[in-house]
């Protein structure tokens, strides 16, 4: 069992931010984590520009990508998707097992502004007929033939009533679909975003099988535990590191019933977009409507919802791609903007 001394020692505190920090009390056989966006997430606002209140909701649902992906155990990705009828359509974050991330959010077309009020709530944007969703995806990344990626889909509805925050709805969503306890809470602003996440681990370890299980001294621990985390403030989960942050929240339950830290991981925005994909989803429209699309404005012009890179295919390109066997391999370099 680690003390609040080796605590200290194994997990010293980082001035860095972009970073994620895992942890787990052993005793009760709860996990946790926190995580802290810096340039990570400026990197997504830089690529398109959302209301202040939009852009609020999305940095919430980017920490809490960075904190669900942290326990992918395959090469692959996982797909938070919240999607609806309002003048936010959808929000998607996708992050994979090494904390590549990158987001972004389709709203509705000739928004008025007006209609966008800084305090609106994520079912007031996304949700205003009942019939929004949150949907979670593991998709991996090299699938075996006829091998599907895993989802689970919630309503973003709770008790017959809307829910109204990113928090809410992952918490919602890891209660009932994956039937995990859990506890979420996320914030951010224009420069930062940050999340802090604790769970009951499934078949709780800890204890040997002839010891018997005291499940309301489980149940202490893990109220004690979600009301320390409950302390954090939205300033201090966007200014502290998570290593600190880890150490001042849980020193005295180290002491109490372990709490082993692990090694600070860090986060980074990266695309996964590629001409290649670019390619495979245009032979998935059909050379006709290609064709039409080549003929009204001489070339086809695509560009990344995620990071604004600009694709451009003309005559020649879209020839070869349809001719080719080997779309790496038979297709041109990219011209202009690639």
């Amino acid at each position: 069992m680690t003390s609040s001394s080796e605590l200290t020692a194994n997990n010293k505190a980082s001035d860095q931010f972009d970073t994620l920090q895992t942890f787990l009390f052993e005793k009760s056989q709860i996990r946790g984590e926190i995580v802290l966006l810096d340039t990570a997430w400026q990197t997504i606002l830089e690529r398109k520009s959302y209301p202040p209140i939009i852009q609020k909701h999305l940095g919430e649902m980017v920490a809490a990508g960075a904190l669900l992906s942290a326990t992918l155990k395959f090469d692959g990705t996982l797909i938070i998707q919240a999607q609806g009828t309002g003048l936010v359509r959808l929000i998607v974050v996708e992050c994979n097992m090494n904390l590549d991330i990158r987001a972004t959010v389709k709203l509705a077309k000739d928004i008025d502004p007006a209609m966008i009020y800084d305090d609106s709530t994520l079912s007031e944007l996304i949700n205003p007929d009942g019939q929004g969703k949150l949907a979670i995806t593991l998709d991996p990344k090299n699938r075996q033939d006829g091998q599907q990626a895993y989802q689970g889909i919630v309503p973003l509805m709770l008790g017959g009533k809307p829910i109204t925050s990113i928090a809410q709805a992952v918490t919602a969503y890891m209660n009932y679909s994956e039937q995990l306890e859990t506890h979420i809470l996320l914030s951010s602003n224009d420069t930062h975003a940050g999340g802090i996440l604790i769970q009951k681990l499934p078949n709780i370890g800890g204890k040997t099988s002839s010891t018997p299980i005291d499940h309301d001294e489980l149940a202490e621990d893990w109220n004690r535990v979600m009301m320390m985390v409950n302390t954090v403030k939205d300033e201090e989960l966007l200014s502290t590191p998570p290593t600190v942050l880890m150490q001042r929240l849980f020193l005295d339950e180290a002491n109490y019933q372990g709490v082993r830290g692990f090694p600070l991981r860090h986060v980074h925005f990266a695309c996964q977009c590629s001409r290649e994909k670019v390619g495979n989803m245009m032979l998935m429209l059909g050379k006709d409507e290609v064709a039409e699309i080549l003929a009204e404005q001489q070339q086809v012009e695509t560009t990344c919802d995620f990071c604004g890179q600009v694709y451009l295919f003309d005559l020649v390109d879209c020839q070869q791609l349809f001719a080719a066997e080997n779309l790496v391999d038979k297709m041109r370099p990219p011209q202009g903007k690639h």
